[in-house]
């Protein structure tokens, strides 16, 4: 049914990614499916990475490691964005049809009232993509 999911992945929370994470590789096994892990950076350095090379380097680690110990067919794209406060949404959504993407997994936060003000990645993106989208609280 799902060719290929993408999964956002914030490197500086990559703590906070666990429950999202294993039902995308259980999905992503399931359906025999591609994976491939979508990180933004901005050119500017960052607690993550000084570089944007640095960051993708990260991410392609990341994107390995999950494929080696899960058996998982899965690649890693880094996006790199002027302003990643403000374009991430605009980013992942022109990834994830770039990529051809026709799944999305990713890690929400719980609501709260800020949320009545600024949408989360999640709420814009499960309303603008073409994808499917499975949000994970």
């Amino acid at each position: 049914m799902y060719r290929k999911v993408i999964f956002p992945v914030d490197l500086t929370h990559i703590d906070q990614l666990a429950k999202a994470l294993k039902i995308a590789i259980d999905l992503t096994t399931h359906f025999n499916a591609e994976i491939c892990f979508v990180g933004v950076t901005g050119s500017a350095p960052s607690p993550v990475a000084h570089t944007p090379q640095e960051f993708e380097r990260k991410l392609d680690a990341f994107a390995a490691e999950q494929g080696t110990a899960h058996g998982l067919n899965s690649s890693a794209k880094a996006y790199v964005s002027h302003d990643p406060s403000v374009d991430t949404d605009k980013t992942l959504l022109s990834a994830i049809k770039d990529l051809g993407g026709d799944l999305v997994i990713m890690q929400t936060h719980a609501p709260n009232v800020t949320d009545y003000i600024w949408a989360g990645h999640g709420d814009t993106i499960a309303a603008h993509s073409e994808a499917s989208v499975f949000l994970v609280r």
